[in-house]
């Protein structure tokens, strides 16, 4: 079952980074992360409200989901500047990479790590260079370098989100995590907004594309928390980190970026060794 919510959540996002390669092309990024947020947050609290769980949480259990938010908050927001600065096949691999750093805290914490996983963990790493090689600097240097940045930046926090959330639902109930990491995310963007006197200004004609967005992350980041409380819950987040590759390859459908024969063998690299860490 986890694996099916992580699934469900790399299709979810996968169209997310879709529209939010397009839209941050032409929207100031923080109102828009901000509106996105909101709406997602608006979407999930009759759910949340009529939902059960909330007499289940302890203390810990809501400093967590705040901890989770505040990472989610900083995830996103990297996300969306890197995808406004690179092309999603650089960006997109990266950010999928995630996965590497929970195989590395689970060693650090004492699990026994398989010759396979290291061996997978060695080919994401690998494919991930290749596809920072490979990606063309049209943009200029210091573009390509601050989108890598960025890029490892999300990943990073992505997977501080997943771990700190599914942890959060273990020692409570995950609706409630999931509101209150979400509220926590939309409220330091909102400063975030307020501090910087940003203009929180977005066209009528968008609300629709920017709901849509919010049900998509909302929901997918939803089911991945959910599966705290299921068994192997870390399927959920390698699984639902092929979102990367999905996005690649509707890139380049839609937006029809441009892939050469070796920038598609360094992708499928990347994700041939996120799959072999979910096995």
């Amino acid at each position: 079952m986890s694996l099916i919510l992580g699934l469900y959540a790399a299709g979810a996002w996968a169209f997310h980074d879709l529209f939010v390669r397009q839209m941050t092309q032409k929207l100031a990024i923080v109102p828009m992360l901000f509106t996105v947020l909101l709406l997602g947050t608006v979407l999930l609290a009759p759910v949340a409200a009529l939902g059960t769980g909330w007499a289940a949480m302890t203390l810990p259990a809501y400093g967590i989901a705040v901890g989770a938010g505040a990472a989610f908050a900083v995830a996103s927001l990297c996300l969306y500047l890197a995808f406004s600065i690179g092309p999603v096949k650089l960006v997109a691999p990266i950010i999928g990479a995630y996965p590497v750093l929970s195989v590395g805290w689970a060693a650090v914490n004492g699990t026994a790590i398989s010759g396979l996983q290291w061996g997978a963990v060695l080919g994401i790493v690998g494919g991930v260079a290749l596809v920072a090689t490979l990606s063309d600097a049209s943009g200029g240097s210091d573009r390509k370098i601050r989108a890598i940045v960025f890029s490892i930046l999300t990943g990073a926090c992505f997977a501080a989100t997943f771990a700190t959330s599914q942890a959060a639902v273990r020692l409570g109930a995950d609706l409630p995590v999931i509101f209150v990491a979400r509220v926590t995310a939309t409220v330091l963007i909102g400063v975030m907004l307020i501090v910087g006197r940003r203009p929180w200004t977005m066209s009528a004609r968008i609300w629709g594309t920017l709901a849509v967005l919010g049900f998509l992350d909302a929901s997918a980041l939803a089911l991945v928390t959910m599966a705290g409380s299921l068994p192997n819950p870390e399927f959920a987040a390698v699984a639902s980190s092929l979102f990367g590759m999905l996005t690649v390859i509707l890139a380049r459908i839609f937006l029809n970026e441009p892939m050469t024969r070796p920038q598609w063998i360094a992708v499928v690299v990347v994700f041939g060794g996120i799959g072999l860490l979910g096995s």
